[in-house]
């Protein structure tokens, strides 16, 4: 059973930084599609970065040059690093992941079927 497990979360003030971390468990397919996704108190989820196994990204227009995703495939481990923090950016983040291709939108929460459990982040002013 695939597993997503999240940490990394905390609060900071603004300017400062932050890494997100998700290791998953529990899968053999040799493509996977992960992202952070986030979701601040009566908004909707949205997408914030996500890469595919081949290294290729995408990244929402709020967070470019200040957020880069990565990933770790020896230890099958997903990061965010998270830089110059905004107060706009707190929110309850959650890494997800998909083995289903094409992914033709992947900032669109509705192609992952896999789901972390979420970490808050908090940027204060």
């Amino acid at each position: 059973q695939v597993q997503l497990v999240e940490s990394g979360g905390g609060s900071v003030q603004a300017g400062g930084s932050l890494r997100l971390s998700c290791t998953v468990y529990g899968y053999a397919y040799s493509r996977i599609c992960m992202g952070w996704f986030r979701q601040a108190p009566g908004k909707e989820r949205e997408g914030v970065a996500t890469i595919d196994s081949d290294g290729s990204t995408s990244y929402a227009d709020s967070v470019k040059g200040r957020f880069t995703i990565s990933q770790d495939n020896a230890k099958r481990t997903l990061y965010l690093q998270m830089n110059s923090l905004k107060p706009e950016d707190t929110a309850m983040y959650y890494c997800a992941a998909t083995f289903r291709f094409p992914v033709v939108a992947p900032l669109k929460s509705s192609y992952y079927n896999y789901w972390g459990q979420g970490t808050q982040v908090t940027v204060s002013s």
